[in-house]
């Protein structure tokens, strides 16, 4: 351990991290860490503008120009399709309002632009797992209108300084070079979080499940287009064979609906009504692989995965436009050992409450467990489509400060994170790794008394760090999928990722 916190100290330097005062603490001080997960993000979408960070502020225009399909280079970005705006918002942005756009990336909120507030919902973008990578193009990130359904708007970007985390990352750690763990939506990076793994669908082929495999070349990265996609970006989306929730090998990348209830399969016929039913396509089997709240709970460290609107969602009343309850952003519902009716569901996947309330009665209470996780509810979570940016983001500050007023508060840690980057445009290369990722790079910010304050982390992270801390912090045994990441890697010549400790003061 005195190693470890000593080769931290040195990679800080090496890496010229510095800032304001911080408590100084050996790793046992952290006796509670807590991880809030937001949606859909990229880093450049909400902190391209962040002073210090690598960001857009000087970035050539071959840093960010966008190829067509076959490519060639745009001469200008496609319409946003069907328009800039979510359904329903009013005035809207139509398509027609967005044509010609200079090929680079351009800010949705400015007034000379389409003054579109950050309270506003935008219209959803894709964010799905071979999309992410034909975007990313081998890291040019050069193909993210080309390959995505929305046109323009995956180079859209916002006057972070507007938002109030955005305070809050000034105040401690903003980390610049945190990638979300997989490739793809929310789905799959909700159980790298939890897991490091990619679920896997048994004999799928010839299961209900069949009809999720995807069609993909021989490349293993790219989707297969149908035969009347559109040739360029100009004339629309693309269109695939399919483009399912499984590989051709049955590992499930993109939504696949949990085993249990709350799900968006309904239970079967006669069946128990606190399971899914798994004739449905899109039901995946009860997984198995070891979760970090496997290794918590064998090590007898305490720890609660906090659902906004869990219970309203058990109850049917989670599907409205409040509070919008995401069944694929669960991940614990879908391993056999957090079942229905066992005690470590009981124990462990609680119900954050309506708007937080719950969570945040446990916060002020100071009866947090070592390691919490909190998901917010659907229209609080920055999911574009469902919800807008400032009311999600409000939502991470206040809850920020109940933390900070928290009798917890003195030995705590907080990340806050995005799950993946919905689809919008980043300028930075994800590490070069595994199949499955890192992919995206998404905005993380780190909140302590003993947070580097005041600083921007340049150190190489992605979702995966955050298991990392907790594994190193309470001595659990490591993940395989934190090994076999990080032998990724290596063999790649890449930086090996921290575990976010190069983001706070420590003693050896």
């Amino acid at each position: 351990m005195k190693r470890h916190l000593l080769l931290a100290t040195a990679l800080a330097a090496g890496l010229g991290i510095t800032g304001g005062t911080a408590r100084a603490a050996g790793l046992d001080e952290i006796r509670n860490i807590v991880v809030i997960y937001a949606e859909n993000r990229s880093f450049d979408n909400l902190y391209g503008h962040f002073p210090g960070a690598e960001g857009v502020e000087g970035l050539p225009a071959s840093a960010s120009a966008q190829v067509d399909r076959n490519g060639s280079p745009l001469a200008t970005l496609p319409p946003i399709w069907g328009g800039l705006t979510a359904v329903g918002v009013t005035p809207a942005v139509t398509q027609g309002m967005t044509t010609d756009l200079a090929n680079k990336p351009f800010a949705i909120d400015a007034a000379d632009s389409f003054a579109t507030s950050i309270a506003v919902p935008t219209r959803d973008l894709v964010h799905r797992f071979y999309q992410n990578q034909m975007q990313i193009n081998g890291g040019r990130n050069d193909r993210f209108v080309a390959w995505g359904d929305n046109g323009a708007l995956a180079m859209g970007l916002y006057d972070g300084a507007q938002l109030p985390m955005w305070k809050i990352a000034r105040d401690y750690v903003l980390a610049d070079r945190f990638f979300m763990a997989a490739f793809g939506g929310s789905f799959l990076n909700h159980q790298w979080l939890i897991c490091a793994c990619t679920p896997f669908y048994p004999n799928a082929a010839t299961s209900p499940g069949k009809a999720q495999i995807s069609v993909v070349e021989e490349d293993g990265v790219t989707l297969k287009t149908a035969a009347n996609s559109p040739a360029s970006a100009r004339e629309g989306g693309p269109k695939w064979v399919n483009d399912g929730g499984l590989t051709p090998d049955f590992y499930a990348v993109n939504t696949m609906q949990p085993p249990y209830q709350p799900s968006a399969s309904k239970p079967a016929a006669g069946g128990d009504a606190r399971f899914a039913d798994p004739a449905v396509p899109s039901t995946l089997p009860p997984q198995t692989a070891t979760t970090i709240g496997d290794l918590l709970s064998a090590a007898h460290v305490s720890w609660a995965w906090y659902a906004g609107a869990w219970q309203a969602a058990l109850d049917g009343k989670g599907n409205g436009a409040t509070p919008n309850f995401q069944t694929h952003h669960q991940p614990f519902n879908y391993f056999a050992a957090y079942a229905p009716g066992t005690k470590a569901r009981e124990e462990h996947l609680l119900d954050g409450g309506l708007n937080g309330a719950a969570f945040i009665a446990a916060i002020d209470q100071g009866k947090l467990p070592q390691v919490a996780f909190y998901k917010p509810q659907g229209n609080l979570n920055e999911h574009p489509g469902y919800a807008d940016v400032l009311s999600g983001d409000q939502h991470l500050a206040d809850v920020i400060a109940h933390l900070q007023a928290s009798p917890q508060w003195s030995h705590m840690v907080v990340v806050v994170t995005y799950d993946e980057n919905g689809g919008f445009w980043d300028h930075v290369a994800p590490p070069k790794a595994d199949r499955w990722g890192p992919g995206t790079r998404i905005p993380a910010i780190i909140v302590s008394p003993f947070a580097r304050r005041g600083v921007v982390d340049h150190t190489p992270y992605d979702t995966t760090s955050i298991l990392r801390l907790i594994t190193h912090r309470f001595s659990l045994p490591v993940l395989p999928g934190l090994t076999e990441r990080d032998h990724a890697i290596a063999a790649h010549g890449g930086t090996p990722l921290g575990d976010l400790t190069n983001a706070l003061t420590l003693t050896p």
